[in-house]
Formats: C-alpha cells, structure tokens, sequence
C-alpha cells in the first residue's frame, strides 16, 4: 500500500527532521574540531573536494534514526549512492541526504557547511531542512506552507526577510557560482570564460554583464537557502547532486524563488508548460540555476521576469558536462 502524505503528516515528519539535523550537527561540530587538531586529512577526488570519516559517520546517524521511526521510507544518501546503493527513485517517500555539504568548507573550518536533509514524495521533493549548526542557522520549508529562518533559539522568520525588490538585468544581481570538483577541460574553460562575462564590462569584454558581484558559499544546499533569505539573487551550479539540492529547492520555492534545470530544459519549455517545474530529470539532472522571488511590477508579473533573467542568464553561461 502507498503511503499517504498530508499537510498534517509533512508538519510532523519536519519536527523529526529538524531535531534529527541538530543531534546530526552536533557532531559535525565535534567532527570539525576533530579535524581542526589533526595533522592529516584524507583526500578524495583532488584538494578540492576533501571527504573524511565524518560524512560516513553522519549519514549512518541519519539513516538509522530515520529507519527507526520511518522504516518503510526509502533513503539516498550522498555516502551510501557513492558506495553502490543507488535505489530507483519512485513515488514512496524517499529521503535524500548530504551529511556535511560543503565539506571542503568542514575540512578547512570554514563555517558554511551543512546538513542537507530533503524529502521526496511522488517524484518531487516536498519538505527541506538546512541547518548549518557553526552558525545554529536552520533553514526548513514544506510544500505549500512556506519556508523559515530560524536562529539559535530564535523564533522562526518566514522567508524571504524582506520584502523582494525588483531585478531589471543580471547587472543588478548578486550571483552564487561555484567551481566544483572537476577541474579538468573543457569544464574549467567553459565556467572560467561564463564567470567572465557574468563579471565584465561590456564594453571590455563581448557578451560581459557586469553583475554586480560573484559569491562561491562552497554549499549547494547554502546558496539555495540564502536565495530563499534574499542574500542572493541567483545561484547557478553545474555538477552537484540531488542530495546537494533537494532540501534547497523546497526552501527555495516556497520563498518565492525558481528552479531552472539545464540550458536545454529551458529551451524545450513550450507557451503551455512551466518552465520551472521540477520533474525528476531535473531534481536529478545535476545543473541547477535558482533566482530568488521577484514582485510582479506594472509591466510584467514576478514570473515573467524571472523568465525573463533566466533566459538572459543562460544566453550569457556556457553549457558544460558534469562529471
């Protein structure tokens, strides 16, 4: 028998995700510190992308709580999809994971990582939680219900924290990127010259936005929560994953914001279909591009200009496999 999620059943699998990401922060924290004193760190993959005994450790914390009070609920995790178990997504609620996103960031103690915990049901994620506990900052959100802030021992602030402002051109924007993992051609080429032309002047350089600034947070699930804040403006990655996203997209979307998947998504969208629908291809497709909420004006609605930024943002990047 499928198994029936309501308003009511998503408010109480949050309460139990959100208490299950703070035990899960605790140790991050005493992973971090850990790390901190030691002399030696494992690498993976190249300098960029460093994994340690922490991330396995954190998701095994995950699962088993979430097999205890959930047993029937399918789960994807960063570590466990990595070492082979790569369960087909269907429409039973499945947990996706990132134990520690950002683990450069957790390596170098830089305080910006996270536990990325989302929920996917009937092919879409519905429910997020983001907590990144150096900073005791938690992101949450369920479908059709908004999306919060809540610091430390704070009351929760409904999200976004201000009231958005219109955003005529990229050259307005405050733009996430980030670099990832494969640093080899054409992949680095191909973000070095988008960066480029997000960056530049156009009278310098041919096809240059001028933005007014790039961020790199070194967190999927942080760029796409602080897009939900208002922070950013936008936030564009290829090459992550759907643990990375999932919870992020929630948050996100019930802020106001879009999801965008890849530059050929975009281009198929027709008249009579959202373009910001997020199908499994592109909860999975691995490129994202999120743009924050935007106010309808007298001369367009909030949608058509995000359509509108989404289209010139993709007519500026260049396209790239991910690896």
């Amino acid at each position: 028998m499928s198994t029936i999620l309501g308003p009511a059943e998503l408010r109480s699998i949050l309460t139990f995700t959100v208490n299950l990401a703070r035990t899960a922060g605790t140790l991050i924290l005493e992973g971090s510190q850990a790390i901190q004193s030691a002399s030696d760190v494992n690498e993976k993959k190249n300098s960029v992308d460093l994994v340690t005994q922490y991330d396995v450790a954190v998701e095994n914390l995950v699962m088993g709580e979430i097999k205890k009070v959930y047993p029937n609920f399918q789960f994807i995790g960063e570590e466990s999809y990595s070492s082979g178990t790569r369960p087909e997504l269907t429409d039973e609620p499945t947990f996706c994971v990132d134990p520690i996103d950002g683990t450069t960031n957790f390596v170098h103690g830089f305080p910006f990582c996270c536990i990325s915990l989302g929920l996917i049901y009937q092919k879409r994620p519905v429910l997020g939680v983001v907590y990144n506990p150096f900073l005791e900052h938690l992101y949450t959100a369920i479908e059709g219900q908004g999306s919060y802030l809540t610091r430390g021992n704070g009351q929760p602030q409904k999200l976004p924290l201000a009231s958005p402002k219109p955003l005529p051109s990229l050259s307005k924007a405050q733009i996430a990127v980030e670099w990832g993992s494969d640093r080899g051609a054409p992949t680095i080429h191909d973000k070095t010259d988008s960066f480029l032309k997000l960056a530049a002047d156009g009278s310098v350089v041919p096809g240059g936005r001028m933005a007014q600034s790039l961020r790199s947070m070194g967190s999927a699930a942080l760029n796409f929560s602080m897009v939900a804040q208002g922070g950013l403006d936008m936030y564009w990655e290829i090459g992550c994953w759907a643990w990375d996203v999932c919870a992020g997209i929630v948050i996100a979307q019930e802020a106001g914001g879009v999801v965008v998947g890849s530059h050929d998504v975009l281009k198929a969208a027709s008249v009579d279909s959202d373009p910001f629908k997020v199908t499994p291809e592109v909860l999975t497709g691995r490129k994202y591009l999120v743009i924050r909420g935007i106010p309808d004006t007298p001369n367009e609605t909030g949608r058509q200009a995000q359509l509108r930024i989404a289209q010139e943002f993709y007519a500026t990047v260049r396209d790239t496999q991910a690896k």
